[in-house]
């Protein structure tokens, strides 16, 4: 059974444009899922100023009582602000799901503490899921560092800024020159169009934690986390 992941209305204080915000999922080293508590009576800020130690917040497992870094709840709006989505004070994150079946030996990530190792931790889990021959990408992605596997390309975007819609259409292009399938790892989120345009194309998205373990944060990633290539 899966966490269900919290959706609350976000106003944009430039344009004042209305979206609507899904709290992630992300898996816990015991294999629960732990989803943020936001406060849905909240003012989203506009971020003028991104720091990566801003950029992650403390959450605890319900589950196993485990207090891990993950990112702060962002979401970009059209009007080109990035909004930091409120959370409720002084509450934990509450939901999570029983531990999944295991199919494989237990992931064992590689903590993120530069740019390289947040390329390294990607490199590892989809090892993990089953490619083989992972190695640095032929062409260059317009951002971040672009890796491959055997009827696979990678993006593995290190920086603080939440992927954006441009970033993965050009991910998917390139797939589609090489005919192979696509995947996208992202220490900072998605952009609102970007996690959309994600969906439609079936493009698994990723986001990294600190601890170095991915975590899906759609449909095509839960169904490649789930059962590999």
């Amino acid at each position: 059974m899966r966490a269900m992941s919290e959706s609350v209305p976000v106003r944009c204080p430039a344009c004042r444009r209305e979206h609507r915000y899904t709290a992630p999922s992300y898996r816990c080293v015991c294999g629960a899922r732990v989803v943020p508590s936001l406060d849905r009576h909240g003012t989203a800020t506009a971020v003028t100023h991104e720091s990566w130690d801003e950029g992650w917040v403390s959450l605890r497992c319900a589950d196993c009582g485990r207090e891990d870094q993950w990112p702060r709840p962002e979401m970009g709006c059209p009007c080109g602000t990035l909004l930091r989505v409120p959370m409720a004070e002084g509450s934990a994150p509450a939901m999570t799901a029983t531990r999944p079946e295991r199919r494989r030996s237990r992931f064992r990530p590689v903590t993120i503490h530069t740019a390289r190792d947040a390329v390294t931790a990607a490199a590892v889990y989809l090892r993990w899921l089953g490619y083989r021959d992972i190695r640095r990408a032929d062409q260059r992605p317009p951002s971040g560092v672009g890796i491959a596997a055997r009827g696979l390309v990678a993006q593995v975007d290190p920086t603080a800024r939440p992927a954006s819609l441009r970033d993965v259409e050009c991910l998917w292009l390139t797939a589609m020159t090489e005919s192979a399938n696509c995947a996208y790892f992202s220490l900072a989120g998605y952009a609102d169009e970007a996690h959309t345009r994600a969906e439609t194309l079936g493009i698994p998205l990723f986001v990294l934690d600190l601890t170095g373990t991915p975590q899906p944060v759609n449909g095509p990633a839960d169904d490649l986390d789930a059962t590999g290539p």
